[in-house]
C-alpha cells in the first residue's frame, strides 16, 4: 500500500513539475552548469527577431506545427556552419514529415541574412541577441575571460557583453542544442552538448523526428 502511494505521489509531482510555467533561467557560470529544457516540457515563450527585425515569439511560432529548433553559437563558428549545411541537406525530408526547421543564435538579423545568403539556406533563422530564448531554454552560459578576449579580438565578435555575478564583463553564448517538439509544443527529443565541436548526426535527427510523430 505504501509503495503504491509513493508511486502515485511521484507521478503527481512529475505532472506538477512539467505543468509549471517555464521561466528564464539564470546565465550559467560555464557550459558545464547549464540547466536545459528537458523532454516532457513545453517550448517556452521567448521573444526573438526575424531577418527584418520584427519580434517573433518562439512558442507562438511552433504552436500547431511539429518543429525542430537548433541553437548555434553564430555564423562565425565553423562547427555551426557545418551543422547548418547538414540540416539544409535533410530539410526536404523534415518538411515531408511536416516539420519546420528553425535556427536560433545570438547573431543580429543582419548577420543572419549574411549566413542565409552565404549558405543558401531556406529554413528560418532567428536572432537571439538579447538571449531571451537561450535563457528560457536554459542554454546560456558565461564564457571564460580567456575565451571572451579571444573571441572579441580575433573573431571580431560584436556581441553584447554581460556582467557576471562578480561584476566581470563576459561574452555569453548558448550551448549548441537541438529540440524536437510536436504540434502542441511538447518536447520529445533534446540534444545538448557542452562540447561545441560535437553536433548530432543528421541521421539521428531524422530518426528522432520520425519517432516523435508516433
Amino acid at each position: 500500500m505504501l509503495k503504491k502511494t509513493l508511486v502515485v505521489l511521484s507521478l503527481t509531482l512529475s505532472t506538477l513539475l512539467f505543468s509549471l510555467p517555464i521561466f528564464a533561467k539564470p546565465i550559467a557560470l560555464d557550459e558545464l552548469n547549464v540547466m536545459p529544457l528537458m523532454n516532457g516540457q513545453t517550448i517556452p515563450s521567448a521573444s526573438l527577431k526575424d531577418l527584418n527585425g520584427n519580434s517573433v515569439d518562439i512558442a507562438k511560432l511552433t504552436a500547431g506545427k511539429p518543429s525542430i529548433i537548433f541553437f548555434y553559437r553564430g555564423g562565425w563558428c565553423p562547427f555551426c556552419n557545418s551543422q547548418m549545411g547538414q540540416l539544409q541537406a535533410i530539410e526536404p525530408q523534415l518538411l515531408e514529415m511536416g516539420y519546420q526547421l528553425i535556427g536560433i543564435s545570438p547573431d543580429t538579423p543582419e548577420k543572419l541574412t549574411a549566413s542565409m545568403t552565404k549558405q543558401e539556406l531556406s529554413y528560418t533563422l532567428l536572432s537571439d541577441a538579447n538571449l531571451a530564448a537561450s535563457k528560457a531554454f536554459g542554454l546560456a552560459y558565461f564564457t571564460s575571460a580567456k575565451t571572451t578576449a579571444r573571441y572579441t579580438s580575433k573573431m571580431k565578435l560584436e556581441n553584447k557583453l554581460w556582467q557576471t555575478p562578480t561584476g566581470e564583463s563576459r561574452l555569453v553564448l548558448p550551448v549548441p542544442a537541438v529540440y524536437i517538439s510536436d504540434a502542441s509544443g511538447l518536447v520529445h527529443f533534446q540534444y545538448v552538448n557542452p562540447n561545441f565541436r560535437v553536433r548530432p548526426a543528421p541521421e539521428l535527427i531524422i530518426t528522432a523526428a520520425k519517432l516523435a510523430l508516433k
